[in-house]
């Protein structure tokens, strides 16, 4: 034994309540989840209501909520649980059908940490946990710039005017980016900036907006004017 090593203290499990009306597909979600290493199921919810019981219950790391649920639906859900201090640990990622559910932009609002499409395979499932768990958005390039396509399309609501004076030239650029749907590293070439000092930029534009996290600020980009639903890729 090698003196003065510490000893390893596992991880705590991530904490994950499901929130799904169907029942086969809560099962299964239940079965992959618990069977994962450094996972497991707190709680079942097969309504909005319940969703948001079970959340104050529990404080799970992360609630998976189907977006169409009786009683309450997965936005109104997603939004008490959010706005609930006692559950500030506790992320929601939303399932969704891009090609079908107009709920976007309201469940980014509502303080969603990401979306998972209902076709996903078990792989990214699992994935979509821990990226969410650990703090990130789940907004890679691919799936920011899908919601950007969503929002660009069909009557969406007026977005709220934010004060984006408190930020300076610098994060104003990083803010426009990441609403854009650009990643860090992209980001950091498309400014000629160090990833690390990209992230660093991002930790204090989270900090000023008080956004939980990227999915907030992708739209507080919106909301401040610096990408707009008419806007691609300038």
């Amino acid at each position: 034994m090698s003196i003065g090593a510490a000893p390893h203290t596992p991880s705590p499990p991530i904490r994950v309540l499901l929130a799904e009306d169907q029942v086969l597909v809560r099962d299964s979600f239940k079965v992959l989840i618990d069977a994962t290493p450094g996972m497991t199921v707190v709680g079942e919810a097969g309504t909005g209501a319940e969703a948001v019981f079970l959340a104050q219950r529990h404080r799970p790391d992360i609630v998976l909520m189907d977006v169409r649920m009786p009683d309450m639906d997965g936005i109104e859900a997603t939004r008490r649980i959010c706005a609930d201090p006692v559950g500030a640990g506790t992320r929601v990622l939303i399932l969704t059908t891009f090609d079908q559910d107009d709920y976007v932009y309201a469940s980014l609002q509502a303080g969603a940490s990401g979306f998972l499409i209902k076709s996903a395979t078990a792989s990214e499932l699992l994935t979509a946990i821990r990226i969410v768990s650990s703090g990130e958005a789940l907004l890679a390039p691919t799936v920011t710039r899908r919601l950007i396509a969503e929002f660009r399309h069909g009557p969406r609501p007026a977005p709220v005017v934010r004060d984006l004076n408190d930020i300076t030239q610098r994060e104003r650029e990083v803010l426009t980016l990441i609403g854009r749907g650009m990643s860090n590293s992209e980001i950091a070439e498309h400014l000629h900036l160090t990833v690390g000092t990209v992230k660093t930029h991002i930790g204090r534009l989270l900090a000023k907006l008080h956004a939980r996290d990227r999915a907030q600020l992708v739209i507080a980009a919106y909301e401040g004017g610096l990408v707009t639903n008419s806007d691609g890729h300038r």
